[in-house]
């Protein structure tokens, strides 16, 4: 079961011996792009995901590494396959002139595009799905150009249940298996400790679609939508680039900050080819606040999170398309030397190791080509000063300079040398990048008061 200790084990022990290796580097870095689900739900057409791809170029996104428009639930005909084929068969009043016909479009634009379906009987939207027709599928997909695959985890067949349980820390698969404190809270049908998920039925159902992904003449990236269920941190990097660690986000701030924690175990699993998923982005969404909107979006970026925006493109603000082009965090993101995430260093409020999903953790640090990329997040209702002590950071040499960069508003702020300290606002989070250079030194430094963050 996941329980704490379990949980502990997770995000000690070594990152998996196997990863899926694809042709043309797929799936080596997390996923940059645009999904349609948090915006529109079941109400796409094609001219929704054109407007999409248009606005990825306009604003800018796609230069700084956003490429998939990626078609989630609702694209086809609800009910039926085709009578000749066995193909899903896309919508015709959405999609006029078939996915095929959205592909090349997508693709005239320099862009990649993604598609949806279920490793279940329907979608979670009722619509046709994939199991018992994988190959079919996948054969359909690759035919129609598709470059990614989002592949969800609803109406499970009996036959394909999975024999125990696995706990999930997690209030929004309460339904599954209630949790206190990261402890299962009931034990009845869940696995012994130390159960191998890899033999599980829901790790085949996800694999058989890989498989027949593997044996089309186009890399697709592969995404499992499993929602945690089954550990899929314990499988997950064998069969796909990418797996859902939680159940779905919302654009609440209590649902942020509650993934933000259960990940926080899970990110010894992440490294190149294959990235805990912790659901795709609400920025533009909801009713969250600039400082959380800041905090969501640098926390996802820095645990190597795929990054996919979930909002309608041409209403986004201009404060928040800045977030999203945030270059420190892009860069740290996409680093193709250094693959590991951003880690919890110290959890602050809370002793070490505390799960707590109202109040992860508070400093974050990982190594990157540009420097140490360090964030300290303020889940508290008021403004808080917080110390990042160099003594403290892995990667950070005592006694050693550093130039200090503020992530947010690309500034200089000099050389230090024991720590920096933040006034960080409420549910914020404030950004360094640490960069040798400066020789060595001691104490520490306060910057002047020329940012929200920085005093």
């Amino acid at each position: 079961m996941i329980s704490l200790f379990v949980l502990l084990l997770s995000a000690l022990s070594p990152s998996p011996i196997t990863a899926l290796v694809r042709p043309l580097d797929v799936g080596k870095l997390p996923a940059l792009g645009w999904n349609s689900w948090n915006a529109f739900n079941c109400d796409i057409n094609e001219t929704k995901f054109l407007v999409a791809a248009n606005k990825l170029v306009d604003l800018g996104l796609k230069d700084v590494g956003y490429n998939y428009v990626n078609i989630d639930d609702c694209w086809q005909v609800k009910d039926k396959r085709n009578e000749t084929t066995g193909r899903m068969i896309p919508d015709p009043d959405k999609f006029p002139d078939g996915i095929k016909g959205t592909s090349d479009k997508i693709h005239a634009l320099g862009l990649k595009i993604g598609i949806y379906s279920s490793a279940g009987t329907k979608t979670c939207a009722g619509y046709v799905a994939s199991i018992g027709n994988e190959l079919i599928d996948a054969t359909t997909f690759a035919d129609w150009g598709i470059d990614y695959l989002k592949y969800d985890n609803c109406n499970v067949p009996a036959e394909w249940a999975d024999e125990c349980d696995a706990c999930v820390p997690d209030s929004w698969a309460s339904h599954f298996r209630p949790i206190k404190n990261g402890t299962c809270t009931d034990k009845t049908g869940l696995c012994p400790d130390g159960y191998d998920f890899h033999k599980s039925n829901t790790a085949e159902r996800f694999r058989i679609m890989g498989d027949a992904l593997k044996k089309q003449n186009r890399t697709i990236l592969y995404s499992l939508c499993e929602w945690g269920e089954a550990n899929p941190q314990q499988w997950g990097n064998d069969t796909a680039a990418s797996w859902r660690m939680s159940g779905d986000i919302s654009p609440s701030w209590s649902r942020i900050v509650e993934i933000l924690n259960e990940n926080s175990f899970y990110l010894n699993y992440v490294d190149f080819w294959g990235h805990a998923d912790p659901d795709m982005l609400e920025v533009g969404n909801g009713d969250l606040t600039p400082a959380e909107t800041r905090s969501h979006f640098a926390l996802w970026a820095a645990m190597k999170s795929p990054l996919l925006i979930g909002t309608a493109l041409d209403k986004l603000s201009d404060a928040n398309v800045a977030i999203l082009k945030n270059k420190h965090l892009l860069a740290f993101n996409q680093d193709a030397v250094v693959g590991k995430p951003a880690m919890p260093y110290k959890w602050g409020t809370n002793p070490d190791w505390t799960f707590n999903a109202t109040w992860p953790a508070e400093f974050w640090a990982g190594d990157s080509q540009a420097g140490v990329l360090v964030l300290l997040f303020n889940p508290a209702g008021e403004t808080v000063e917080k110390f990042a002590n160099f003594t403290e950071i892995p990667g950070v040499t005592a006694g050693e300079m550093y130039e200090v960069v503020d992530i947010w508003t690309d500034t200089k702020l000099g050389c230090f040398g024991g720590g920096v300290v933040a006034h960080v606002d409420s549910h914020d989070t404030a950004g360094f990048l640490l960069k040798k250079g400066c020789g060595y030194g001691y104490g520490y430094k306060r910057g002047k008061r020329s940012s929200r963050i920085w005093s």
